[in-house]
């Protein structure tokens, strides 16, 4: 797993093998000062003057200071890289969710998604970073201090080293066990974060049903979940770090037992016991930092898993090969078309055939769940149809490329999301470089006008999280507002003026009788009213065309369409008593 990290360093690979260059220069100067220390005993043992210890005295700071510079050189450099690795592996992920079509979110929890971006990424970036110096330090560390020590006497060394296996059991079991915990650890705090998200963005659901206790309990459960999760978490670490002090404290006692006999009987000399101390205490922190280091990469690799998950999830609507070139100019024609959603039993459309001319307006009607909105949603691709059965100029809607063909399509869905910014910016979002004047027009056609005099600052008023501090009505005007700024080819209004009133809708239909010709329209409405003017009227029923025509006709042909234009009618004169 940790080894598909190593393309992310690729970059870096330079800063790399610098950083690494500067850890081995500090290690190699290092080793100078416990040699420097055993012939300075050594020395004194034969002549003790002021001289000596102040150069043996000098030369040790000259040490530490060069040292120090490396150390400093080393962490600027590697831990620079893995924050760099991080900044890519964020933007990355955060690109590859934007690829992503509705029903993968749809299938995961906002909080469960940010945790993986925030909590696991940093876990990423401990490996690319903290881990990679350390690891680099032991190694170079290890394979000093044992080469000096063998050189000083080798069976010594072999008996310092006895503990060695019992290290590498306990590191191999702790490790283990750390890795299986942390993943309880991500998955407990996904699900905590996931539960805030969900609270946070329905406030006002909960204020509505007076759900605050209740939400509050059932946040301490699981808040008590992760605490518990990382409880036995830590139980594990705690116990690592003393296990593997205790397995090195053993190696030492038995390494000053048999090293004072042979220096006892002059086997070595005092300094070259001293020296082979201060290089068995070098060894220290390399043991330790093994173990440490384990526990960074079994972090590290639970949570890169995680993001793996992700990023490996290939988007189900994406570009197909060989893909084709078109100006899309409005014509839609669909062919014996069947489209069930993933996962979902029975299909949301079935056998649709229809033939739509570029520029015609076309109505579609029919009950709750009669496939309306997922006709819509295929046309701009949110989902994809099968092969061949949705045509836009005559070419296969799968066989052109997304940016050109969403870009040709400006969609108003029934719920309408807002950005935490301007008006005037959520209303250009599709247009950029919209001038004011083409901002004002688009909301003015939107029936926006008179609301905007409202508004603190009009155009300029800053609206809350998605667009929390405007009404429904509004907030679906600006979304409109937003696609009519783009002129697109094809226009697609799925029911977008439900939250007003049919006056105001009304009003709002005359202004869009001004944009709708040149440019092909598909309008969903459960009004009968709003679409008695379009050139061909669908009614679905159970995902399938029950009937088609204009307005006249199907009123005459005494259907679906008629019954639901007579029910209108008499809600219509019913509200005006």
């Amino acid at each position: 797993m940790i080894r598909l990290l190593l393309p992310h360093f690729r970059p870096y690979r330079r800063r790399v093998a610098g950083g690494l260059a500067a850890i081995l220069a500090k290690v190699v100067v290092g080793m100078a000062a416990p040699l420097l220390v055993g012939h300075a005993v050594d020395a004194f043992r034969r002549e003790t003057s002021a001289s000596t210890l102040l150069g043996y005295g000098g030369v040790l700071i000259l040490v530490a200071l060069i040292q120090g510079v490396f150390s400093y050189l080393q962490r600027m450099v590697l831990v620079g890289v893995s924050r760099d690795i991080e900044f890519d592996l964020r933007n990355e992920y955060f690109a590859h969710l934007e690829r992503q079509p509705p029903q993968f979110f749809h299938q995961r929890y906002t909080g469960d998604l940010m945790a993986r971006a925030t909590n696991d990424l940093q876990a990423v970036r401990m490996i690319c970073g903290p881990a990679v110096m350390y690891a680099a330090n032991t190694v170079f560390e290890a394979a000093g201090a044992l080469f000096f020590m063998a050189r000083i006497h080798w069976s010594l060394t072999l008996l310092a080293l006895a503990t060695m296996p019992f290290v590498a059991f306990a590191t191999k079991l702790f490790g283990e066990r750390i890795h299986r915990h942390f993943e309880r650890v991500q998955d407990r705090f996904s699900a905590l974060s996931a539960r805030v998200q969900e609270n946070f963005a329905g406030v006002r659901v909960v204020r509505a049903y007076a759900r605050e206790d209740e939400e509050q309990r059932a946040f301490a459960e699981v808040n008590r979940e992760y605490l518990q999760a990382n409880r036995r978490l830590i139980r594990w670490s705690a116990a690592f770090h003393p296990l593997l002090q205790m397995l090195i404290g053993l190696g030492f006692a038995t390494v000053l037992w048999y090293g004072g006999q042979l220096a006892l009987r002059g086997r070595i000399t005092v300094g070259e016991f001293v020296t082979f101390n201060l290089f068995l205490g070098k060894l220290v922190w390399p043991m330790i930092a093994v173990g440490w280091v384990i526990n960074l990469v079994q972090r590290g690799s639970a949570s890169w898993a995680r993001i793996r998950e992700v990023l490996a999830t290939e988007p189900a609507v994406r570009d197909e090969e060989p893909l084709q070139a078109a100006a899309i100019r409005g014509s839609v024609e669909l062919r014996r078309l069947t489209f069930t959603y993933p996962d979902a039993g029975e299909p949301a459309l079935r056998d649709l055939d229809l033939e739509v001319r570029a520029g015609q307006t076309v109505a579609v009607v029919g009950r709750t769940g009669a496939g309306k909105s997922s006709l819509l949603q295929l046309l701009p691709r949110l989902f994809d149809p099968p092969p061949g059965t949705l045509l836009l100029d005559g070419v296969d809607a799968r066989r052109l490329r997304l940016a050109e063909l969403r870009a040709a399509i400006a969609m108003v869905p029934q719920e309408t999301f807002l950005f935490s910014a301007t008006v005037a910016e959520n209303i250009a979002l599709g247009k950029p470089t919209a001038s004011r004047a083409e901002v004002e027009r688009a909301a003015e056609l939107a029936g926006l006008a008179d609301d905007l005099l409202e508004l603190p600052q009009g155009l300029d008023t800053v609206v809350g999280e998605r667009g929390v501090t405007l009404s429904g009505g509004q907030r679906q005007r600006v979304a409109l507002a937003r696609a009519l700024l783009r002129a697109p080819a094809i226009l697609l209004l799925d029911d977008c003026l439900s939250a007003v009133d049919a006056a105001t809708e009304a009003r709002i239909l005359d202004n869009l009788r001004q944009v709708f010709p040149g440019r092909t329209v598909f309008q969903v409405s459960h009004r009968v009213s709003a679409v008695r003017d379009a050139d061909l009227i669908l009614v679905l029923d159970r995902g399938r065309i029950a009937e088609r025509g204009r307005h006249d006709e199907l009123v005459e042909k005494g259907g679906l369409y008629a019954d639901l234009h007579l029910r209108q009618q008499l809600e219509a004169e019913l509200e005006a008593v």
